[in-house]
């Protein structure tokens, strides 16, 4: 498609074609009317700029009466996809891209909102997908499709046109196909395919009473359409969206901000004023969810699943054919390795290999239950240390410690060099630290970097046996954990200064009564010099005696330490350091320093996260690397 703006007319020279536009619209401004903003999604404070159209004018209307009547002269158009609004010159500019177009990014806008067409950005598709205007390209085999304008391989009668909207090789159903959009495929062996694009209605399930509930169905159990929660016709209410910014009441989507029964929207309709919407229920798995044959394609934090038979943007240790199994269907979620956490999937986010999907257990709403300990764990080429004094036997920066030697504890540095976080080697290539050490999964990592081999927070830059590493890659660990995996560029150099630690079983519980030391170069509140890296040794006790002080806040997934009469404990800096135990001759990472409310509180038992309960998750995101 060409570059044009399209220019709206003032309204003494419009008169002749604005009321059959509103004709066609069936909107004339008055209470009760359907608007044709449901046609449009809004971004609050965004406008679209197209990298390729990127200086010069741009055709303004400075005087139409509101964004309805922009949405009323968009909306008829078949080349209009989109419209800015500015707010306070009610301004209007019509635009023929959407954020899904080539060459165009969205970017904030102190004047401006940005209204787009829900078919052009809807990811789902309403009743079989006719409508359909999206960018997938695809088919539910993983197969590229043809281009519409081309006859081969495989030749057909359709010609693109505005109309049937048959653009580049994207998926459309020009035939109404009961089974939604499909597409020629390059594959002359297979002249058509399904993209297996779900309906909006099944894309996004609800737990409970859907208060949670994020998806874009616009229609109520009786087929109305929803009236927009940022218009007070035919409807006044008093969930406008800028005093619930919670809630999310995006556009005229179902909802639930007042925890009702389930999800639910005023009408369009004047004669019925609200009713609820016919959503599905989540679903849920048996045991460690092996025989799962659901159709969740979505991950705990809400990332759409990769196909099992993609290659991008992960490379797939299980597809199809290697695992016949556990069918490994289109994207949904599945356990092909009998994950004790339960179904999952690989993720369309390149910096998240895999995750666990949006699914609860059947018969329990809780994480299974910690099992016993074994009697017996053989470790072999982790977990050992040489006794080396600190030469400047000084004090120590852990609250209450003693100078120690920690050969898999890693300092984390910003760009500047500055230590600001601590980490366990669990991998020549891989630091497992705390979430609480980064503001964002995805944030650049340029310039950050893991030291290693030394005692000290500040090491001379020729100090024997230093290493530094730059970060390459961030996991963030499933929900709850309060993990992250850091990749490292490269792998480190094993010696008696840099030694990896030992992983527990799987579900491990330590013994109370166990002893086990924390290491850091945190805060010491006064305690000690803050020029070496800190030792202090703790007593593990048991979730149930933790409970006690802690008013039955403590989680299976967290483990926790008693409380001294001394200030002994993890400080700020100390975060994402290790809480090691000595097990059969080995230092094992049994816990990991998260926050706790006050640092070193005496008398407090200290809360850390419990690695064994995410051990299947550690070993198989390194695993997948």
């Amino acid at each position: 498609m060409g570059l044009w703006w399209v220019t709206v007319q003032p309204p003494a020279r419009r008169m002749g074609w604005l009321p059959l536009l509103l004709l066609l619209t069936g909107f004339s401004g008055a209470p009760g009317q359907r608007s044709p903003l449901n046609d449009f999604q809004v971004l609050r404070g965004t406008e679209l700029q197209h990298l390729l159209h990127a200086v010069g004018p741009r055709p303004w209307q400075e005087d139409v009466a509101n964004a309805e009547e922009c949405a009323g002269i968009c909306g008829p158009l078949l080349d209009c996809r989109a419209f800015h609004y500015n707010v306070s010159s009610h301004g209007c500019q019509l635009l023929p891209w959407t954020q899904h177009s080539a060459q165009t990014r969205l970017q904030r806008s102190r004047r401006c909102d940005l209204f787009q067409k829900k078919i052009y950005v809807r990811t789902c598709i309403m009743d079989n997908g006719v409508e359909y205007r999206g960018t997938v390209a695809i088919t539910m085999g993983g197969l590229p499709c043809q281009r519409w304008s081309h006859r081969f391989p495989n030749d057909h009668k359709y010609t693109p046109t505005l109309r049937n909207g048959l653009e580049d090789n994207f998926c459309r159903n020009p035939d109404r196909d009961p089974g939604g959009p499909w597409c020629y495929t390059t594959d002359p062996a297979v002249r058509f395919q399904s993209c297996g694009i779900k309906s909006c209605r099944e894309a996004a399930c609800l737990w409970c009473n859907g208060e949670d509930y994020r998806g874009s169905v616009d229609r109520t159990e009786s087929g109305r359409e929803c009236q927009r929660w940022d218009l007070q016709h035919p409807h006044p209410h008093p969930f406008e969206p800028r005093k619930f910014l919670d809630k999310s009441l995006d556009d005229n989507y179902c909802r639930n901000p007042d925890g009702s029964e389930r999800p639910w929207c005023y009408t369009a309709d004047p004669q019925m004023k609200r009713e609820f919407c016919d959503l599905p229920r989540c679903d849920c798995y048996h045991g460690a969810g092996e025989l799962y044959r659901g159709s969740v394609s979505k991950t705990r934090k809400g990332v759409r699943c990769q196909r099992w038979s993609a290659g991008t943007p992960h490379k797939p240790q299980f597809t199809p054919t290697s695992t016949p199994h556990a069918p490994l269907e289109e994207n949904f979620c599945r356990n092909p390795d009998g994950d004790s956490h339960g179904p999952w999937c690989y993720t369309t986010d390149p910096g998240t290999p895999f995750d666990y999907c949006a699914l609860r257990r059947c018969d329990d709403d809780q994480p299974p239950s910690i099992l016993e300990p074994p009697d017996q764990v053989l470790f072999e080429k982790c977990g050992k240390r040489v006794t080396r004094l600190d030469p400047r036997r000084s004090k120590l920066r852990v609250v209450g410690g003693q100078p120690g030697n920690s050969p898999w504890t890693v300092s984390l540095r910003n760009r500047q060099g500055q230590h600001f976080c601590g980490g366990s080697l669990v991998k020549e290539q891989w630091v497992l630290t705390a979430r609480q050490c980064f503001s964002s999964c995805h944030g650049p990592l340029t310039g950050y970097e893991v030291w290693l081999g030394t005692l000290f927070p500040d090491p001379q830059p020729g100090e024997p046996g230093l290493q530094r590493i730059s970060m390459a890659k961030m996991v963030c660990g499933p929900s709850g954990s309060q993990l992250v995996l850091l990749k490292l560029e490269r792998p480190v150099t094993l010696n008696q200064r840099v030694a990896l630690i030992c992983l527990p079983p799987e579900w491990y519980v330590v013994p109370p009564g166990t002893k086990c030391e924390i290491a850091g170069w945190g805060e010491t509140k006064g305690t000690g010099d803050n020029t070496v890296l800190n030792i202090a040794s703790l007593n593990v006790i048991s979730n149930r005696e933790c409970n006690i002080k802690h008013r039955g806040r403590v989680r299976e997934s967290e483990m926790c330490t008693e409380g001294l009469l001394a200030p002994v404990g993890a400080c700020e800096g100390d975060y994402g350091g290790p809480l090691a135990c000595f097990t059969h001759d080995c230092w094992v990472l049994e816990g990991i320093i998260i926050p706790n409310r006050v640092c070193a509180r005496p008398r407090w038992p200290s809360i850390f996260m419990r690695v064994s309960v995410f051990v299947d998750w550690i070993h198989k995101v390194m695993r997948l690397g």
